[in-house]
């Protein structure tokens, strides 16, 4: 497979499962709705930052962006209930031809009100993992608690075979101000993708004041 074929299938495949979760989630108890479209964040000198969800993401050097060209398609950054893609870098540009993994790292926010029914962050990877099943992808690792820092997530290993190579990818997904957010890292090896998931941190959160 391409890697720009690879760059495609690995947009499709993690980006949409809201519409397969609405399908499948009751129409009551909905999570509280976000008020407006989520902060797109700022990348710079190979950093990005969103100080709204508190996070921070060091690519690796070398890495390409690709957010504003796969964002054009596919999010309405007025509609808070569209998935807005935070950031899209890939080790190599998606449109060059190859036959190894390129490895990726995407970012998505998406208002949890589109998602009725949905509580916790583990609910997500319900149709997630049916839509990556259904691209041919493996489950490695059922969802389960990840640490980062102080910020507990919930993460899923997935992969894939690819002619000679092997595809390996996890999600780690947070519940936070009315958004669902997605963080999606894709590796030709575990390790590589251990790797990727390292350069993701939080900002520390200060305890609520007590009351007086």
């Amino acid at each position: 497979m391409s890697i720009r074929a690879l760059a495609v299938f690995f947009f499709f495949a993690v980006v949409p499962a809201a519409c397969a979760l609405q399908a499948e989630t009751p129409k009551s108890g909905s999570t509280q709705p976000a008020a407006h479209a989520p902060d797109s964040g700022v990348l710079t000198n190979n950093v990005y930052r969103n100080t709204a969800f508190g996070f921070t993401y060091k690519l690796p050097f070398g890495w390409v962006d690709r957010t504003r060209e796969m964002s054009e398609d596919s999010s309405d950054s007025n509609d808070p209930k569209k998935s807005t893609l935070l950031l899209a870098a890939f080790e190599h540009p998606p449109e060059a031809t190859g036959e190894t993994v390129n490895s990726a790292v995407v970012v998505a926010a998406e208002a949890a009100s589109s998602y009725p029914g949905l509580h916790d962050a583990e609910q997500y990877f319900g149709p997630l993992t049916e839509l990556v099943k259904s691209k041919g992808l493996k489950v490695v690792n059922e969802p389960y608690d990840y640490r980062a820092g102080a910020t507990q997530l919930v993460r899923g290993d997935f992969s894939k075979p690819l002619g000679n190579v092997t595809m390996h990818q996890s999600t780690l997904v947070m519940l936070e101000k009315g958004y669902i957010v997605s963080f999606t890292f894709i590796g030709g090896s575990e390790d590589e993708v251990d790797g990727l998931v390292e350069n993701l941190s939080f900002a520390r959160k200060e305890p609520p004041a007590p009351r007086k």
